[in-house]
């Protein structure tokens, strides 16, 4: 039970900050996906995100996008980004990915997709086929944050595609761990 779990991690050797995060997943995110799933009939799509997100979305819906991939060639790890496919392979493999990885991997879909809809319907495809949470709150309410502002605010500046749907690149990845290890390892 998450009691059990949490009176766990309390009595651990983790750094108190490692606790904390970790007692916030469990506790508090989780609660926060599992309401939006019972209370939002449209949890399954891009309706049931924030309004300001899907405004912004709409208003960015015809720029440029500079990579378009179908939802065959994502499922494959074929695009043009190794950290992107060492993701999506570790989920193929292992039927899980390293949760910011999976933040990166949701909003880059939305980046490389034709319209919002497709890519919201792509990831969550992908997810609930590969992922142990597929299927699950937890799941559904990721895809809902990176790409439709669940459980977020605003984010300035405004870019393309994304408008202010929170942005994610490949610089974050290096400054939260070794991202060249982990494209190795799920080459």
């Amino acid at each position: 039970s998450p009691l059990t779990v949490a009176l766990a991690v309390q009595g651990s050797s983790a750094s108190a900050e490692g606790k904390l995060a970790f007692l916030e997943q469990l506790i508090v995110r989780r609660e926060l996906a599992w309401r939006f799933v019972q209370h939002n009939p449209h949890y399954d799509s891009l309706e049931g995100c924030e309004p300001w997100a899907k405004k912004t979305l709409n208003a960015h819906r015809a720029d440029p996008r500079q990579h378009v991939y179908t939802c065959a060639e994502l499922e494959q790890a074929q695009t043009h980004d190794p950290a992107w496919n060492a993701a999506q392979n570790q989920m193929v493999r292992l039927g899980w990915m390293h949760n910011y990885m999976r933040m990166y991997w949701a909003k880059k879909i939305l980046e490389w997709s034709p319209s919002p809809e497709e890519a919201f319907a792509n990831a969550l495809y992908l997810n609930d086929k590969y992922q142990l949470d597929g299927r699950d709150p937890n799941g559904y309410t990721g895809v809902a944050w990176s790409m439709g502002g669940k459980h977020d605010r605003p984010w300035a500046p405004e870019r393309p595609v994304y408008g202010s749907i929170r942005y994610m690149n490949d610089a974050g990845l290096k400054r939260k761990f070794n991202i060249d290890a982990f494209i190795r390892q799920y080459r």
